[in-house]
């Protein structure tokens, strides 16, 4: 990124980094309580005592030094410290000496890939976002393009037919995820088809509001062709109106759970993102096919869905979330939370929040923010409603471009998430 489009020296953008690693990160109280319940997992993952043994408590700092060595080397030495200098050879070391398979060559054989991202339009909109193997940006469109001959602003926000209308359309989109989405490298991803006006009339064609579709009638869709919530996620807007939406992830919390200290980071666990076994689900509940099976040098499948939207040809939103498999949701609510149902960016954010992702078959809700009668009127109607599996679902954070051109954060209260201007 630095290389294409940077205009500060590589050192004035890591140095602060190096800097808060070395001074320590002031702990919060959700962060307690996070570390409290990963105590006997990093026992677990861990050979040697790890910075994480310790109960940090909240107003605690915890400081990084080995994380400021390892970011200073790789500033002075550039990409090749990472992948083939020192931190290479102690990082592949290390996961040699957990049982792990990872090889300098492996890292070194390793390039990122430019994507073209998905892009389409809903109601005037023109929305970007992630092209797979994430399959954040093609199951929004397809949900978005959906719901789109549905009058919701008419249904009304979270109303019984807005969450209608969108649980169905979310649980078409993600079993056509399951099936036909995986690393385009790989495997043939009939993105055209699955965009097409006529297929997702298809898709939605057996909806009724009357009742539930069962996800045992809902299969992948016909077409003719032979991804803790540990996620990050940030959205800026600078000066000149340039708009960025990154979401980088560990997957679960803590990933792996194992801390390499000589290093100073955790490490992931994508593999999870993988079908490790075609038809049994991940740790989000999620099924997946061959598409995205196991194979050398190849991407996994994720739900991340960085998004940035457009209006009559101008910045109009940055937006993302953690979330694992709610990601997409959270996303496509949130857009449709300013752009339907006239909300602030924040209101947007703070919006309660419901998910449908094909398997399991239930509409997944945050406890206590949805009306009674709404979850009884739904499961007349054959739902099943979940308030339990997801305390939270996303930790939204996104930027709204005002009519005047001023800038609204929207920063989830469901973390310890921030919106700030300089």
């Amino acid at each position: 990124m630095h290389e294409k489009f940077g205009s500060l020296p590589i050192k004035a953008l890591i140095k602060p980094v190096i800097e808060l690693a070395k001074r320590g990160v002031v702990v919060t109280k959700k962060q307690e309580i996070r570390t409290t319940e990963k105590q006997e997992d990093f026992k677990l993952a861990n050979r040697d005592t790890i910075l994480f043994y310790k109960a940090w408590k909240e107003n605690d700092t915890i400081k990084y030094p080995k994380l400021a060595k390892t970011l200073t080397r790789i500033m002075n030495n550039g990409l090749d410290e990472f992948y083939v200098g020192e931190t290479a050879k102690i990082l592949t070391h290390f996961i040699q000496e957990n049982g792990g398979v990872l090889s300098l060559e492996d890292l070194a054989n390793y390039e990122v890939k430019w994507r073209r991202p998905v892009t389409f339009e809903y109601e005037g909109l023109n929305i970007i976002s992630m092209a797979p193997p994430s399959s954040g940006g093609i199951a929004l469109a397809q949900i978005m393009k959906s719901v789109e001959p549905y009058d919701l602003a008419k249904y009304g926000h979270n109303s019984v037919e807005t969450i209608q209308v969108l649980a169905e359309a979310e649980r078409r989109a993600y079993a056509d995820r399951s099936y036909y989405l995986g690393d385009p490298d790989f495997i043939s991803v009939p993105q055209h088809e699955l965009l097409s006006d006529d297929y997702l009339k298809k898709r939605m064609a057996d909806f009724s509001f009357e009742k539930a579709t069962p996800s045992n009638d809902v299969s992948h869709g016909k077409v003719d062709i032979i991804e803790s919530n540990e996620t990050t996620h940030y959205s800026i807007v600078d000066q000149f109106g340039n708009a960025i939406a990154v979401t980088t992830t560990l997957n679960s919390g803590f990933g792996s759970k194992l801390f390499c200290s000589e290093l100073g980071f955790f490490l992931n666990n994508e593999m999870d993102d993988f079908s490790s076994k075609p038809g049994v689900p991940n740790i989000y509940g999620l099924m997946g096919a061959e598409a995205n099976a196991i194979l050398p040098e190849k991407r996994m499948l994720s739900s991340m869905t960085p998004t940035i939207v457009e209006k009559d040809g101008q910045l109009l939103m940055s937006i993302g979330t953690p979330g694992g498999s709610t990601i997409i949701t959270s996303v496509l609510q949130t857009i449709l939370n300013v752009h339907t149902f006239n909300m602030t960016m924040q209101q947007a954010v703070n919006a309660p929040r419901f998910h449908h992702q094909w398997l399991p078959d239930e509409i997944r809700m945050e406890p206590h923010v949805f009306s009674k009668t709404t979850i009884k009127t739904l499961e007349k109607k054959g739902y099943i409603i979940n308030e339990e599996r997801s305390p939270v679902i996303g930790q939204v954070d996104a930027i709204l471009v005002l009519p005047d051109g001023r800038l609204e954060g929207g920063a989830d209260f469901r973390g310890d998430d921030a919106a700030v201007g300089f």
